[in-house]
């Protein structure tokens, strides 16, 4: 039977993230690397190299016996804690009308977008933002009401900026991306993002 060389992609690709994990990815055989290369390209702003160049935290959690309570995983969240970068001026909030189209953008690092587009957020494919949206995502819990039930307090507002800027510290193996650490959004986006969420002006904190 002959198999086409876009099956043999596929193929190598379980191979190596489904049956081993991208954990092992670094003692990926060369000849399924080559696969690789040869059949899947970088398209703008999405990078074969990040399919075959994992960090320490997704070595770890893309490992199929990943304990999310053991000490390495201690390790990796106390690391990905002291590399929080906070704003230097300690100014956290910004315009929370333009947090809300960052939330609901799900625009950036996808095939047809080019290396100028301005990466969204994608908030709303997780969580519910505002009262009166007609649909959302359940995997994260629900941002409606964050800063009127939780408070507006200087506390809450860097547990927040961390939280966006790497879950990873708070929760290892988060389904949340890393927007701070990866570079996904700017200072300036996350400004916008924390003020939807901890403006009292804000729809989310009606």
């Amino acid at each position: 039977m002959k198999i086409s060389r876009l099956s043999m992609v596929f193929i190598a690709i379980t191979l190596i993230f489904g049956l081993t994990g991208p954990s092992a990815s670094e003692d990926i055989n060369p000849e399924f690397k080559d696969l690789l290369r040869e059949g899947l390209r970088t398209k703008g702003s999405v990078q074969l190299e990040r399919f075959l160049s994992l960090d320490a935290t997704q070595k770890f959690c893309s490992d199929s016996n990943v304990n999310i309570n053991s000490d390495e995983a201690g390790q990796l969240m106390s690391k990905a804690l002291q590399q929080i970068q906070y704003p230097a001026d300690g100014s956290y909030l910004g315009d929370w009308t333009e947090g809300e189209k960052i939330a609901q953008s799900g625009k950036g690092l996808r095939f047809n977008d080019t290396n100028d587009t301005e990466n969204g957020g994608n908030c709303y494919a997780c969580h519910q933002i505002r009262k009166d949206e007609l649909a959302y995502g359940t995997l994260g819990p629900s941002l409606y009401q964050y800063g009127k039930l939780r408070g507006y307090s200087d506390e809450v507002l860097r547990y927040t900026w961390a939280k966006i800027f790497n879950p990873q510290a708070f929760l290892m193996c988060s389904n949340m991306p890393r927007y701070g650490h990866n570079g996904i959004l700017t200072v300036k986006q996350m400004r916008n993002i924390l003020a939807l969420l901890l403006d009292p002006q804000s729809p989310v904190n009606e």
